[in-house]
């Protein structure tokens, strides 16, 4: 599911004029504007104390730049922090990742939009959605079974964690951003230019490559960035394949392309490790990786605040520029490019089909109603009954939080704000939903755990999802608006309502829809996330069902107990109890995506007022 973030310019929420103040009750006005604008600082508040948290980390003792990002040697024990090969495994990892995905995606999104009739591009692109809200930690558990144990092979070395696979597994994990990213931007090129293009006698490649890619590279541009952001913070995925070895660089060519099979580590596995937790809340120790986070964070932040730039309106003025087409073999070129487009289109639904045939064969446990309803016993044995109580109540507290807020977000800057302003606030919330959930978890850690003394908190838990989920219900809520017919707006002008009557008659009804479908993807999204729960709110076993106060109240869960079962790779128990409550988890994000889609579906275009 992606998110259009541009803003048409015939859009009449934030261009209209304020509506005359007639006939408005003063005090729900303010209500109105008081929650909207509640919602907006929120996600203000969410930036600032996450990067308060950094600062206030690195304050608390001295941090050698130019050592954090020269000396390849991470050292505590000697007061040695260098960050240099974690900042080269993570930018190795990426760029496999991109190297991998990318051709892929853009393939199978060219096939989506100019090769298939629309009754098979919607399934295929379904297909594409559900690859998409495949929990992370799931796609860490088939690199732990599947890609190790390819590399391997391949390499011919012991265990297969190393940089190789952890890219492969980003891969996968990428390319459905990139290809609806990509959708997108390839769907709003103007039917126009592929007329002209087929009207000079060009075959389907030739219009493609002619008509179609220079109107939509922008976009395109934009799904790699944002696919590149989502692989810069993955953090469990990347933790469980990557080997976690510091200090590796490479000497040579060869010996690059020999580091590529072996262990390597990356930013956001030393930030997803056990150091966070032995490094105290201050010291040189701690400054030094609150220091890593600062590099993780501009980076994943300069990807995101790149990837969703306006598209450059030269792009749209350019016009049909078709190139020269050579009269030899253009049969077989379009031909062939034809075969290489679909075959790609193939791969997202391979990887899917392949991926349940896996969770299904592997996690069979979990086709019996006894697995759903019994408690654990041991520490690989019984059902996961607490587990997704634990999960329920997370993402339940995480949407009662989140909802208001995000709404409020959404509406200050669909129906509110300048475009100017809208811009702004768009790049800012977009670059929380960015955010790498791992310093969401080590600032939840901070501020609940050891300075209000939480403790493992199921709330703290629940709180620090919700930066997960209320970008999402933000710009979901604020694209609808955008979408709203001009003459819902004129008429409400012409009534002579407030502009708080304005968003609570017109706006409100209207958005609802697209509201609750943002809400239930930032859920999904939420319902598989682990690196903010190990620090914060989970336990692996011991905890109730359900907790009975706040303050050391953990619960039990599925994404911390997937993680901690699956680095346990030589137990066949542990294994198989990992693979049936991966299979558990599945099933309940594709139910929430699901129900995402069909309410898409269903009131897509749908014009609702009261």
């Amino acid at each position: 599911m992606s998110l259009t973030l541009e803003r048409p310019p015939q859009a009449p929420g934030p261009a209209a004029p304020r509506p005359p103040a007639q006939g408005g009750r003063p005090g729900r006005a303010r209500w109105v504007w008081g929650w909207v604008y509640t919602g907006m600082f929120s996600v203000a508040l969410i930036l600032t104390v996450l990067i308060g948290y950094l600062a206030t980390g690195i304050a608390s003792g001295d941090v050698d730049w130019s050592d954090l990002a020269t000396n390849p040697t991470w050292d505590p024990m000697n007061g040695t922090f260098g960050a240099l090969a974690m900042i080269y495994g993570s930018a190795v990892v990426c760029a496999l990742a991109l190297l991998l995905a990318v051709p892929v995606g853009w393939a199978a999104a060219v096939a989506l939009t100019e090769y298939l009739p629309p009754r098979l591009a919607k399934p295929l692109r379904l297909s594409v959605e559900l690859l998409a809200a495949v929990p992370s930690i799931v796609y860490g558990l088939v690199g732990v079974m599947v890609v190790r144990p390819f590399v391997a092979a391949l390499g011919d070395v012991p265990g297969g964690d190393s940089l190789l696979a952890a890219g492969i597994v980003l891969a996968v994990m990428i390319m459905p951003t990139i290809v609806a990213v990509s959708v997108d931007a390839l769907a709003a090129v103007p039917g126009r230019y592929r007329e002209a293009a087929y009207s000079l006698g060009l075959t389907r490649r030739e219009v493609v490559r002619s008509a179609v890619l220079p109107q939509a590279r922008s976009g395109m541009r934009a799904g790699v960035l944002l696919g590149l952001a989502r692989a810069l913070g993955e953090a469990i995925a990347v933790f469980l394949v990557v080997g976690r070895a510091d200090g590796r660089l490479p000497e040579s060519l060869g010996g690059f392309f020999s580091s590529l099979v072996h262990p390597g580590q990356t930013l956001t596995a030393k930030l997803a490790g056990p150091e966070p937790m032995l490094a105290g809340t201050s010291g040189p120790y701690f400054a030094a990786l609150c220091g890593l986070g600062i590099i993780l964070l501009a980076l994943v932040a300069a990807a995101t605040v790149w990837g969703t730039r306006g598209t450059s309106s030269r792009a749209t003025k350019r016009g049909l520029r078709p190139r020269r087409a050579s009269a030899w073999l253009r049969i077989p070129r379009d031909r062939l490019a034809t075969l290489l487009r679909l075959g790609a289109l193939l791969l997202p639904g391979t990887l899917l089909v392949g991926m349940l045939a896996i969770l299904v064969t592997r996690g069979s446990s979990a086709l019996n109603p006894a697995f759903w309803f019994s408690p654990a016993t041991g520490a690989a044995s019984g059902g996961v009954s607490g587990q997704i109580l634990g999960t329920l109540l997370l993402i339940a507290t995480a949407a009662l939080i989140a909802l208001p807020l995000g709404y409020g977000a959404g509406i200050l800057i669909g129906a509110h704000a300048s475009a100017r302003t809208a811009r702004v606030l768009e790049t800012v919330t977009v670059a929380i939903g960015g955010t790498p959930t791992i310093l969401l978890g080590l600032a939840g850690y901070v501020l609940f755990s050891m300075t209000m003394g939480w403790g493992r908190s199921w709330l703290a838990g629940a709180i620090v999802l919700v930066p997960v989920v209320v970008p999402v219900i933000a710009l979901t809520t604020a694209g609808r608006i955008r979408s709203m017919p001009s003459e819902l707006t004129e008429s409400a002008l012409a009534l002579g309502l407030t502009r708080a009557q304005y968003i609570r008659s017109v706006v409100i009804p209207y958005t609802w829809p697209a509201t609750l479908t943002g809400l239930l993807l930032g859920l999904a999204r939420a319902a598989g996330e682990t690196a903010p729960l190990i620090f914060t709110a989970t336990v692996f076993f011991g905890a109730p069902a359900l907790p009975t106060g706040i303050v050391n109240s953990p619960v039990q869960a599925l994404p911390t107990h997937i993680f901690t079962l699956s680095q346990d790779s030589n137990a066949p128990e542990a294994i198989n109890q990992a693979w049936g409550s991966a299979l558990v988890l599945v099933l309940i994000t594709a139910v929430l995506l699901s129900l995402a889609v069909a309410l898409r579906n269903r009131f897509e275009g749908a014009r609702w007022t009261t």
